[in-house]
């Protein structure tokens, strides 16, 4: 039964580093997009907002969703969707989309904002980082304080109380 103690803050801190990875990538992805010089013009072909969460007492989130288009110098057409934006972007509204060459593609509709986004992104880093710092010491402080065979460890002073190491 003690290995529960360990499997789930394991799990959560295994989550949190995907998670930091995946913050880290697509900052990356964004960054190289905008530092590529690359530029072309793009058209909005769709506008919609996605609703999640309202059950119950929870509160409702609801994100902006852009569809884009646009064709590369090499002549490839691109399509790519992406959250965020601003609101004042509909359908068939013309956007400069700034994207890296290269077979694999990455793209945004978004303004550089280098500084907001590196805010951004530290930010989330640091959150996920006190998840993971929270879990380890979690595990380490359950292993110290249960001992290695799942029973309490208790030392007996010379006054002859018990305390917990």
């Amino acid at each position: 039964m003690d290995v529960i103690f360990y499997v789930v803050p394991g799990l959560i801190m295994v989550v949190a580093v995907f998670m930091a990875y995946r913050v880290v990538r697509r900052w990356l992805q964004i960054r190289g997009a905008w530092n590529s010089g690359l530029t072309a013009e793009g058209r909005c072909l769709r506008a919609y907002a996605t609703v999640s969460g309202g059950h119950g007492d929870t509160s409702v989130r609801t994100a902006l969703r852009h569809v884009y288009e646009f064709i590369t110098r090499d002549g490839r057409v691109i399509r790519f969707e992406e959250e965020g934006g601003p609101g004042t972007i509909a359908e068939g509204d013309y956007v400069t989309v700034y994207y890296t060459d290269g077979r694999q593609v990455v793209a945004t509709a978004q303004a550089p904002s280098r500084v907001r986004q590196a805010m951004t992104a530290v930010g989330l880093l640091a959150f996920l980082g006190v998840i993971v710092v929270f879990c380890a010491g979690f595990v380490a402080a359950y292993s110290q304080i249960i001992g290695p065979y799942g029973d309490i460890v208790f030392s007996v002073d010379d006054s002859g109380t018990s305390v917990v190491p």
